[in-house]
């Protein structure tokens, strides 16, 4: 977990007095499931790189845990990541996870190394309008979040904040990848939900950040559902 990360969440009537408007990116959030354990999966961090920096394109990697038995520990595994993964399963009736697994929008999922597949999905949800209108502002350590819906949407929403550390290159020396160097992109450091939204009107939240890691918020579908908007500050 990135300890240096510190939240302090509450309700508020309105954006915070005099905030400056930091430039945030909205994007088609894209989650890779990868292990260092893996041997299925350097091809798909590979392909994942090439997404890293494309400002259409909100890409996260998150490393699991459950490869680690096989005889090298990923540095960057969390077991949240892995409940995250089968919370994603049991939304979708899989009764299994993989490495390497991608997420596209928090609806469409793509097991193994399938660029095209990849590609056309990333250019579908492109198209589709975000179901909220997301703000964000960054002044002073604060995190100002507006989110607003025209209608009432169906389902609560949960807002989510992520940490990412862009890259780090990691020699691996044992399991099933050893004596490979492989440079790894958006590792995701920090996953938290922060607050819950009924999805009705519009509604400001704020958060205490510390560190210089970029930082994404997320508005999914509660219980892991398709994600309704999501925006990036570096």
């Amino acid at each position: 977990m990135f300890n240096r990360l510190m939240l302090a969440i509450w309700f508020a009537a309105a954006m915070v007095p005099g905030a400056r408007a930091d430039e945030a990116a909205s994007g088609v959030v894209l989650e890779l499931y990868t292990s260092q354990g893996c041997a299925s999966c350097p091809p798909a961090d590979a392909l994942f790189a090439t997404f890293a920096d494309r400002s259409d394109v909100i890409a996260l990697a998150l490393h699991v845990d459950y490869w680690d038995y096989i005889g090298w520990r990923d540095r960057f595994a969390q077991p949240e990541f892995t409940t995250r993964q089968k919370s994603y399963a049991r939304r979708y009736g899989s009764r299994t996870i993989y490495t390497p697994q991608m997420i596209v929008g928090g609806s469409d999922k793509v097991q193994g190394f399938r660029p095209a597949t990849l590609q056309d999905l990333l250019a579908e949800h492109a198209l589709r309008a975000p179901a909220v209108r997301l703000d964000l502002t960054l002044s002073g350590g604060v995190l100002s979040i507006r989110a607003e819906a025209d209608l009432p949407l169906l389902h609560e929403v949960s807002v989510q904040l992520v940490r990412y550390n862009p890259t780090e290159t990691l020699e691996i020396t044992s399991g099933e990848n050893a004596g490979r160097e492989v440079t790894y992109r958006n590792i995701v450091t920090h996953w938290a939900e922060v607050a819950r939204w009924n999805g009705t009107g519009s509604v400001d939240f704020s958060a205490e950040v510390v560190g210089d890691q970029p930082l994404v918020v997320i508005l999914q579908e509660a219980g892991n559902g398709p994600i309704l908007a999501a925006k990036r500050l570096r």
